[in-house]
Parts: structure tokens; C-alpha cells; sequence
């Protein structure tokens, strides 16, 4: 088999549903037969932080597929990371029943010193994602304890711009299929498939708030969604609050990596233009933003 060449056939094909731009695309080629096989089923993982658009983007996708999308969720990841954890007995740095910040998101901070820090530890995608999608395909597919038969193929919407962002599947029953990287399309080109072919454009996947936003998105999220711009601001305020009373974080902590509040941030001035441009491409899970 030469390299991004289909794998070989599977029982179950099933397509990891992100609602972004390259998922939608890759779903909406599918349904028209430009992929294929078939998938027998998409899941769409749901961290309850998306952005209203992307949920009205979803129910509109649903109506225009043939095979049937599952919504899975773990929880409200907005509520939970703001809501602390207390410590057990078997907490290092904590005593019993003392709180602290739970280690959900990736975050920038400040030590006392005054130096920033890169992002700090995380698990939203493979927990209220990867994990999520895995547990749906576990009960539709029937797949049983100790499987070691590769009978699922889950599809991911990676695009050939984001190539470095393919991971091989963590569990032996299951093989990834790149479907955009076999075609060699970019998001412009996704962009310009669902335009030829008479669909809308659809809207960026991502936690409203998520650090992995550009200073591109985080412009056009506070000019086009302004009431999630907001809320984002809102989010970035209290997990601030809720991080200072972390007695082993010593840091402030914050969304950008200027480690400056998202309200303080002109992001017009030719100064800041550019500055936050980590984005999806560096989210080695492979799973958000598509």
C-alpha cells in the first residue's frame, strides 16, 4: 500500500464529525458518493462549548446526509472547568478536600518572576472527545473486550495543509482514513468544493473560548459572534479567578499567549496582528478545528 492510500476495508466505516470546514466537506462528499464506502454512521462529539452557529450549522448538516449522526457528550466542559476538584488523600501537592483548577484546557500563565510559560497540561480533546467517539463506536459496532480484529475505520477530516496533525489510532480495533489527505485537499479547496457544489460555507468548530484560537479567529469571533466574544472574555475572567486561589498553580493563567485578558487586547493595533498564531495546526490531538 503506497503512502495515504486507503486502508483496507472494514466491517464498520464511521466518520469523526467536527462540524468545521473539512468534516462537513468530507460528510457532504460522502453523501454524494465521492467517497466512498459509505459511512455506516457519524459521531459527533460535543464539549456543550461550541458556538450557537455551529449547532445550527449541525442540525442543517443532519438534514442533508444519508446515514445518521449520534451526538455523544462527557459533560459541559465550559462548567466543568470552571467548577474546582478537590484533593484526595493521594494528592501531592494538595491536602485532603483542599480545591484546585482542574487541568482541562491548555492555558498560558505568568509566574511570580513575571516569565509566561507555554501552555499548561491538558485533556478536553481526549477526554470530552476522542474518548466519547470511542465509547459510541464501541456499542454500535459491538466491539468486545480484549478486540485485537480491526473491524472499525474511522474517518477524520485532516486536510493536506494539516498533514502533520495525522495520528495513528490508539486501539487495535480500530484504523484512521484520511479521506481529504488521499484527495490532497486543503481547507481552501474544501471551501471551494462546498461552494462549487451549491452548499454554504460552514462556520469554525471550536470551544468558544478555546487557546487555540489564531488573533484571525479571535477578530472575526469578536465581529461576527459578538455575543460569544463575550462570553469568551467572560471565561477568561473567571478562569483567572478560579486559578489564584489554586494554591500549587502559582501563576496567573490566561487564553492568549500575550498573557493579557482578552479584554485588554486591541486585536486591530499593527502590534498585535499576528502575535497569537499558534492555531489547530499545532493541536496534535488531530481531532479539533476540522
Amino acid at each position: 500500500m503506497k503512502l495515504f492510500d486507503p486502508p483496507p476495508p472494514t466491517q464498520w466505516n464511521v466518520l469523526n464529525l467536527g462540524a468545521g470546514v473539512q468534516s462537513s466537506c468530507l460528510a457532504l462528499m460522502a453523501a454524494k458518493g465521492e467517497i466512498t464506502p459509505m459511512p455506516n454512521f457519524a459521531v459527533f462529539a460535543d464539549t456543550q462549548a461550541e458556538p450557537q452557529s455551529v449547532y445550527d450549522w449541525l442540525d442543517w448538516l443532519e438534514g442533508q446526509l444519508p446515514f445518521p449522526v449520534y451526538r455523544v457528550t462527557k459533560g459541559n466542559l465550559e462548567v466543568d472547568s470552571l467548577t474546582p476538584a478537590k484533593a484526595t488523600s493521594k494528592a501531592i501537592h494538595y491536602d485532603e478536600g483542599e480545591e484546585y483548577m482542574r487541568r482541562l484546557i491548555p492555558l498560558f500563565g505568568i509566574m511570580p518572576n513575571g516569565s509566561k510559560t507555554a501552555a499548561i497540561g491538558r485533556s478536553c480533546t481526549a477526554d470530552y472527545k476522542i474518548r466519547q467517539i470511542e465509547k459510541e463506536i464501541i456499542e454500535r459496532c459491538g466491539i468486545t473486550r480484549g478486540q485485537k480484529e480491526i473491524t472499525v475505520t474511522q474517518f477524520i477530516g485532516i486536510s493536506w495543509d494539516e498533514i502533520q496533525r495525522m495520528k495513528d489510532a490508539r486501539l487495535k480495533w480500530t484504523q484512521i482514513r484520511w479521506p481529504l489527505i488521499e484527495k490532497r485537499m486543503t481547507r481552501r479547496q474544501c471551501l471551494e468544493w462546498m461552494k462549487n457544489n451549491g452548499y454554504p460555507e460552514p462556520p469554525r468548530s471550536a470551544c468558544v473560548w478555546c487557546p487555540f484560537h489564531s488573533d484571525t479567529e479571535w477578530r472575526r469571533l469578536r465581529d461576527e459572534e459578538p455575543n460569544e466574544f463575550k462570553r469568551a472574555i467572560d471565561f477568561d475572567e473567571k478562569i483567572r479567578i478560579l486559578g489564584r486561589k489554586d494554591r500549587a498553580l502559582k501563576m496567573d493563567v490566561f487564553l492568549h499567549n500575550s498573557c493579557k485578558p482578552l479584554s485588554e487586547i486591541d486585536f486591530d493595533s499593527d502590534e498585535q496582528k499576528g502575535q497569537q498564531v499558534w492555531d489547530f495546526q499545532a493541536e496534535c490531538e488531530g481531532m479539533c478545528g476540522v
